[in-house]
Formats: C-alpha cells, sequence, structure tokens
C-alpha cells in the first residue's frame, strides 16, 4: 500500500501540537465490546491508516476501540513522540473518582503512560444532576499530573462552554463536534473562537455522508482532478480545523491524507460554505438530549 505524506502539526492553544488530519475509529470493528477479537480486528486497520501516513489517531472508551490501537501502536514501530494519541471520557464516568479511574484504565488499554489529549465526550446536561462542571474539572486537573499532555471537550455547545468556563476558569483546549458542509455550527465555532478553543470536526465529510454527493462539491472535485472526500477536507483545512475522517480502505485512508497538495479558491470556499443547512443540517444527536 502506498503512503501519503504526513499531515502537518498545527498549534493548539496551550502550545502543544496536532497533526491537522487524524484517524477515526468509531465503529471500525463489529461492536463496542473491548474484546480480543475486536482488539485484532482495530489493530489491524489502525496499523493500515499508520501505515498510510496517520500520525494522530481518535479513540474514545465508548467505541471499545482502545486496546486494538494500543495493539497497533505497540506493533508499529513507531516512536511515541511522533504519535498524537486521544481518547474520550464514556458517559458513565463523569464523577471525578470515575475520572481518574477510567484515565487509568484508558492509559492501560492503550499500553501507554501518557495521552496527548483527553475530551469529555458529551456535557449530559441531563444526567448527573446536570453536573458536568465538576466532571472538566477532573479531566482538567489530570493535565497537573503529567500524563495527560491537553485536556478538552467534545460535542460542548456555547451554553455549556460558558458554564465551565465561568465557574472554573479553565478553558478546553479542543472541542470536538460535528461539523461539515451541510452544518457548519456556526454558534459553536464563533464560542470557540471567543474563547481560543481550537475547533476539532468529528464526522467531517458528513454524519450521513450525504455531502460526498452533492452537486457543488462534486462539480468542484471535477475540476481539480481530486474527490469529493478530498475536497471536503481540504476546506476543512483551509478552515483551519483539525478533522478526524474514518474510513477501513487502506486506499481511501490515503486519499483523505493527500490533502495539502492543493488549495480551493475564494469562490470555491465560499460555494461550500454557501451549503450550510444551519441547524436542519444536524445529523448526529443533539448534545442537549443525548444520553446515549
Amino acid at each position: 500500500m502506498s503512503s501519503a505524506p504526513a499531515a502537518p502539526w498545527t498549534t493548539l492553544p496551550n502550545g502543544t501540537t496536532i497533526p491537522q488530519i487524524g484517524f477515526g475509529t468509531l465503529a471500525v470493528q463489529p461492536s463496542r465490546d473491548a474484546s480480543d477479537e475486536n482488539a485484532d480486528i482495530t489493530g489491524e486497520i489502525v496499523r493500515a491508516a499508520l501505515k498510510a501516513g496517520y500520525r494522530h489517531l481518535d479513540s474514545a472508551q465508548s467505541y471499545g476501540t482502545e486496546r486494538g490501537v494500543g495493539k497497533a501502536i505497540a506493533e508499529s514501530g513507531i516512536p511515541r513522540d511522533e504519535l498524537y494519541v486521544a481518547s474520550k471520557l464514556a458517559n458513565p464516568n463523569h464523577a471525578p473518582d470515575d475520572v481518574r479511574r477510567s484515565f487509568d484504565q484508558t492509559l492501560e488499554h492503550l499500553g501507554l503512560d501518557r495521552l496527548d489529549l483527553f475530551l469529555i465526550h458529551w456535557p449530559l446536561p441531563t444526567m448527573h444532576d446536570g453536573d458536568y462542571v465538576s466532571t472538566w474539572k477532573a479531566v482538567a486537573a489530570l493535565v497537573d499530573g503529567g500524563r495527560l499532555r491537553s485536556a478538552g471537550v467534545s460535542n460542548f455547545l456555547p451554553e455549556h462552554l460558558d458554564t465551565i468556563i465561568d465557574e472554573t476558569g479553565l478553558v478546553p483546549v479542543v472541542n470536538q463536534f460535528e461539523l461539515h458542509p451541510y452544518f457548519a455550527n456556526k454558534p459553536t465555532t464563533e464560542a470557540c473562537a471567543k474563547y481560543g478553543i481550537a475547533v476539532e470536526a468529528h464526522s467531517p465529510l458528513g454524519h450521513n455522508r450525504e455531502p460526498l454527493t452533492d452537486p457543488t462539491i462534486t462539480e468542484i472535485a471535477e475540476s481539480l482532478g481530486r474527490s469529493t472526500a478530498q475536497v471536503i477536507l481540504r476546506w476543512h483545512v483551509q478552515r483551519g480545523d483539525v478533522s478526524i475522517p474514518k474510513s477501513s480502505r487502506p486506499e481511501r485512508m490515503v486519499e483523505n491524507l493527500s490533502v495539502f497538495d492543493f488549495e480551493l479558491d475564494q469562490a470555491q470556499m465560499d460555494a461550500i460554505n454557501a451549503l450550510d443547512r444551519g441547524e436542519d443540517g444536524r445529523v448526529g444527536p443533539h448534545p442537549n438530549t443525548w444520553e446515549g
């Protein structure tokens, strides 16, 4: 399998760096069980991603993929300081003691002594007595222990960001949330800009992948001799987003990473920006109601 040049590393608000395109591991295995069989499946796919050139790996406690990611890292021979490894706190683990316990388990599953980025996966304002502030305090405190480089959040809306920052004074380094051409999620991106929080796009190609067949994006792709996925990912790059596309096909892995040798002109960027459907473009769960 051929490989693509590794994504450039971009600087986060706390001075650490992160590859601008990473490899997502949601649903790369048949179930979310952290079984030996699933670890083997995920390990094989992540090894292919590393061979393709990815150096940023995104996992989560709830995906059940941490063991497989760790297996691939251990077998890759790639020096640890050349990799960026992220995971996320599972929804049942919001109590501060559970944050600390489950973080230890995450490191154990990954076979690592430190993590580059750890995120609260969902704010869960309708669960845990609506208290995600103490959860954020516990996650942010992990950085002081030296085993976590950066603390952040995922799927936090502007009001959630306002709450944790107003009550703690601690600003997340990253907010990872649904963001793609049909859902530019402007209120959340503007809140991140206000606080200096880096934007990380999950589902960057569209949660239902509908933007991949959009006529406007298809026309741009044909004019550039690129795939629609490459055009969308290049749009993210030029916006300054970090993004984490996912594919289990090695040729798609390489394709998704091969977006740093061309540019979209302003008219093309404007045309893609105009596809935003506002809240109607959201496909994934709403952060104010999700309890999964």
